[in-house]
Formats: C-alpha cells, sequence, structure tokens
C-alpha cells in the first residue's frame, strides 16, 4: 500500500521541483524554506570522513597473490602485476554513442580478449590485437538501441547476455551462433555459471538460470520490483550449494542453486526510501571464508553470514566500488576518495586516508573513483576523470598519477601480470 501511495505521490512532487544543480530543494550549499506544515519524510543520512592512523603501514606478509580474472565468489584479491603503466596494445572497437559505462568488462582469455562494439558486435582479438571473428546477431532495429553485452564462458562456448532483453550462446571458436532467445525484460547484472547452467538477473529483480546446451529455463525466482530503473548491475556470486545476489533496491537473497528454491532474504534497505532515492548503488557482492561483504552509496559497509544470512557488523562508508578482501584486510574506498582499511572480522576501521589531497576544492566535488585493484605491492585506483592513481599497497601514499582517458574510463583490470583499461573505442593493454 506504502508503494501505491508514493507512485501517486511522486509525479506531485516531481512536477513542483527543479531537478536543474541550482534549484533550492537541491542544492546541498542553499539553505532550503520549507512551510511549516511541510513534513520531510526521509532525511539522507550525510558523512564527513576525517583521516585515522593515514601514516601506519600494513602487515602484508601473509597474502595470497591471484591470478584469476573470473571468481565465483568474486573474490580476486591480490593480482599479480609488477608493471610501469607502458601501453603495449590496443585492441579498437567502434565508439559507445554515449560516455562508456564503468561496469563493462572484456573476457579475457589466455590467447587473446572477447569485447563489443557499439552496435553490439562481439568480436574476438587475438594477443596481436588481430581480430579472429566479429559477429553480429542484431537487427537494425536492435543496433540502433546500443547494445551492452555481459559475458560469460563454458568450455569452448561463449554466453552472452544484454540489455535488450537477449541471451545467446557463441561457439567462441568461430563465432558461430548455436541459439538466441528473447526474456520478457532486459538483463542488468553479470554472468555466474554452474556446472551446465548459468545465472542472471534481469530488470525486474529476477534472478533466472537457463541451461547451457539450448537455452530453456530451469528456474527463476522473483524478487521485489522497484519503481525506478538503474544503470549499474546488479551483482551475484556462487558459494557451495547457493547462489546469493543483490537486487537494485538491496535485497540480499539465497537461493537453492539447483531448485532455486529461497533459503533466505535480508532487505537492506526502507522500500520507501530505495524507490524514491533513484540513484541508490550497490556494489559488488564478494564472499570470503563465511561472509558476503558488500557496501553501497547510502553510508553502509555490511559483512553478512552466508549460511543465514544474519548482519555481522555494519560500517558507516559510502561506497559503490566492489571491496578487496587480503588477508585479514577488506580495502575499499568511499565515493569521495577516502581508501578504507577495515578488519574483515569485527568490522573496526584501521585506517582512513585522503586520497584526494591533491585536488582543490572545487574540482574534487567532481571526481569521484569508478574501481581498483590490487598487485602485490600497489593500489591502481581508476578515476572519472580519465586518470589512474597509482598508491604504495603498505602505506596508502600516492606514488604517482596517470592520465589514461580524456573522460570516463572502467575500473582497472589486472590478468597475466599486465593491466587492462576500457576506455572509449578501446580496450588498452599496459605491461
Amino acid at each position: 500500500m506504502t508503494r501505491i501511495f508514493i507512485l501517486f505521490l511522486l509525479p506531485l512532487i516531481l512536477a513542483n521541483c527543479s531537478l536543474n544543480e541550482n534549484s533550492k530543494i537541491w542544492n546541498k550549499n542553499k539553505k532550503l524554506n520549507i512551510d511549516k506544515n511541510t513534513k520531510i519524510i526521509f532525511a539522507e543520512k550525510k558523512i564527513s570522513y576525517n583521516e585515522l592512523n593515514p601514516n601506519i603501514s600494513l602487515n602484508l606478509s601473509q597474502i595470497k597473490i591471484q591470478n584469476k580474472i573470473l571468481d565465483d565468489k568474486n573474490n580476486f584479491g591480490v593480482q599479480k602485476y609488477s608493471g610501469e603503466i607502458k601501453k603495449i596494445k590496443n585492441f579498437r572497437f567502434s565508439k559507445f554513442n554515449n560516455e562508456i559505462e564503468t561496469d563493462l568488462k572484456p573476457l579475457f582469455l589466455r590467447d587473446g580478449i572477447v569485447f563489443f562494439d557499439s552496435k553490439g558486435s562481439v568480436i574476438r582479438f587475438d594477443n596481436d590485437q588481430k581480430i579472429v571473428w566479429k559477429k553480429n546477431y542484431y537487427s537494425k532495429f536492435e543496433k540502433k538501441n546500443n547494445p551492452k553485452l555481459s559475458f560469460g564462458i563454458h568450455g569452448d562456448k561463449l554466453i552472452v547476455v544484454d540489455n535488450l532483453s537477449n541471451l545467446f550462446l557463441i561457439n567462441l571458436k568461430n563465432g558461430n551462433l548455436i541459439w538466441k532467445k528473447k526474456n520478457d525484460y532486459p538483463f542488468n547484472s553479470e554472468i555466474k555459471i554452474f556446472d551446465n547452467k548459468f545465472y542472471v538477473i534481469d530488470l525486474k529483480n529476477v534472478l533466472r538460470c537457463y541451461f547451457i546446451k539450448d537455452g530453456s529455463k530451469c528456474w527463476s525466482l522473483e524478487t521485489e520490483k522497484t519503481l525506478t530503473i538503474t544503470n549499474s548491475k546488479n551483482s551475484l556470486l556462487i558459494a557451495g550449494n547457493l547462489v546469493y545476489f543483490i537486487n537494485n533496491l538491496g535485497d540480499l537473497t539465497a537461493a537453492d542453486i539447483l531448485s532455486g528454491d529461497l533459503m533466505w532474504q535480508l532487505p537492506t534497505q526502507s522500500s520507501d526510501i530505495t524507490n524514491i532515492t533513484y540513484n541508490f548503488k550497490n556494489s559488488k557482492i564478494v564472499s570470503e571464508g563465511k561472509n558476503i561483504f558488500f557496501s553501497n552509496n547510502k553510508n553502509e559497509f555490511y559483512s553478512i553470514n552466508l549460511k543465514n544470512g544474519s548482519i555481522n557488523w555494519i560500517n558507516d562508508i559510502s561506497s559503490s566500488l566492489t571491496p578487496i578482501v587480503i588477508g585479514n584486510f577488506i580495502i575499499t574506498f568511499s565515493d569521495n576518495g577516502y581508501l578504507f582499511v577495515i578488519d574483515k572480522e569485527q568490522g573496526n576501521i584501521i585506517k582512513i586516508k585522503d586520497i584526494y589531497k591533491m585536488y582543490k576544492d572545487k574540482n574534487r566535488k567532481k571526481i569521484r573513483p569508478t574501481g581498483f585493484s590490487i598487485s602485490q605491492d600497489k593500489i591502481y585506483l581508476s578515476n572519472n576523470d580519465g586518470k589512474l592513481m597509482i598508491l604504495d599497497l603498505k602505506t596508502g601514499n600516492v606514488l604517482k598519477t596517470e592520465k589514461i582517458a580524456r573522460k570516463i574510463m572502467s575500473e582497472p583490470f589486472l590478468y597475466n601480470n599486465h593491466l587492462f583499461m576500457i576506455k572509449n573505442g578501446s580496450v588498452v593493454q599496459y605491461k
């Protein structure tokens, strides 16, 4: 009933509000004159950070170095990379019409990469940047709508889903289409694979399971729908015999991986607030040990028990970036440029360091991080101004800043002792 009330109330609110940045109702720098009979129902929590132990060094003697780009638990940890940020390869594709989105990701292969262009053509490149094959399975109408693709790999088969409701299977060796199906709603998540099935979430917050062989549906699990549409991808992971996912309302759900039966669900947000706050965004969910870790851009960082969905701890950290677990530490960055080091067991904040100190206040308000990766001794932090910041892992000190793109770019990807960045029109490889 509350949601129906909001659905009718929202147009009336918007009709009387200006959405430009100079409007008094939205501008945080100006005082809003409120009639005495007006009641504020939703007040967003604001947090300012102060540095904490900024000069301490982390003991990283026990860290384990990984070399993976796919992980069922989204737990990539420390990746091997000791390069100089020297560009060596440029995998080119036709530019997207709009600015590149930050949650796009290539499929990394031992002998190249797979990506897509502005019209939805799937392209396989070899390690010499040459196109092995390029295939497009979209109609003229679909091409004009700029498909955004997500990839999964199962042996020599490429699984593809998109934001136009399509799902299809491609032969990875030659690019030939094996099957193509249509969902009722666009897909809005990464892909996870288990045995002979794959799992994906659509825009109606439905977790769907499909058989890889023919694209037929195994089962589906509906969660609560939202009144708003977000461009950020929902996240899911597989641990044991359960598949876990978080929808764009902030509901964390565990389902039996074979049957799709609901095991438990943890709502993390008031449904009323989430529907009105159209820019709500979660990080990816990450599993390590017996827990799931994730955060959102509404000042909440969670540790959740995998088995029963109980909350271990919550911290006041606003971040939509995927956290990285290193030994007993969790590392993340707030959306306004503070490095956080957290004790993963108790949730105690060990260190807070201001990474954006070099920016003037006027420019700082425009800068936000888009993602980060960690090597054995450095942190690579990408920002929406096209710059890549290289930090010392132990101290958090900024070692140098590299200009990678003129505008927004993807998070940095570390794989096979190389660094990859997506700009609009190319995937760039650095050694």
